[in-house]
């Protein structure tokens, strides 16, 4: 097995690529694994940081006319973006899809979808046995049950993937608070779909401008 570790095997905006897989209307009737309204925020966290850290995103669907649009929380942040609507089940068998994210040049693939036993489990598993280093986001992803989501990453897991949560793909895009650009666009993603951590910066924010009370002589 080999193991990831070491500076070089942590996620670089300027060398990853995302694809978002079937943020669809029918997948979520039927998501179990996690509360859909966390799905729909943290994917959409996932892809408001994508697009500030100028991450390219390929977002596909399969067989929209039947299993409905992507979820406009998702293609809102790339409104001028063709989603590429497939008929194949595995993303990673659509000719489409993969010549999409080879364009990029990029060579760390994130992936998350609706259903990650399915959806997300066949491409990751194909690209791995391709040679590209793949994350898949665990928390923008869900399946049709628990043990359906649990025992897909732990395949994943054992074909050689590398699973993280949306915020901690967000941070280690950022990695230095002293990349102010990004720090600023990354703020504003968390307000939105952080909760707890989003409102703790407000709090921060309200405290520092807060003048101390004083005591008079």
């Amino acid at each position: 097995m080999t193991f990831r570790n070491g500076l070089k095997s942590l996620l670089r905006p300027e060398d990853s690529v995302l694809v978002l897989i079937d943020h669809q209307p029918f997948q979520l009737a039927n998501l179990n694994s996690h509360d859909p309204q966390m799905v729909v925020n943290n994917s959409a966290g996932l892809a408001k940081a994508a697009k500030a850290f100028n991450v390219p995103t390929i977002l596909t669907s399969v067989i929209a006319e039947r299993g409905g649009f992507i979820f406009p929380q998702i293609t809102e942040v790339f409104p001028d973006q063709e989603v590429i609507d497939r008929t194949f089940v595995n993303t990673w068998e659509d000719q489409k899809v993969v010549d999409a994210v080879k364009a990029t040049g990029r060579k760390q693939l994130i992936i998350a979808g609706l259903w990650t036993e399915v959806c997300v489990a066949m491409p990751v598993i194909q690209a791995l046995g391709e040679g590209w280093d793949v994350t898949v986001v665990t928390d923008a992803s869900g399946g049709a049950s628990v043990e359906a989501h649990e025992v897909a990453i732990q395949r994943m897991i054992r074909a050689g993937a590398n699973v993280m949560t949306w915020l901690a793909v967000a941070s280690e895009w950022q990695r230095d608070w002293a990349r102010l650009e990004t720090a600023a666009r990354l703020t504003e993603v968390l307000k939105e779909h952080a909760a707890g951590t989003g409102i703790a910066y407000l709090w921060e924010q309200q405290l520092l401008h807060t003048p101390v009370p004083t005591t008079a002589g």
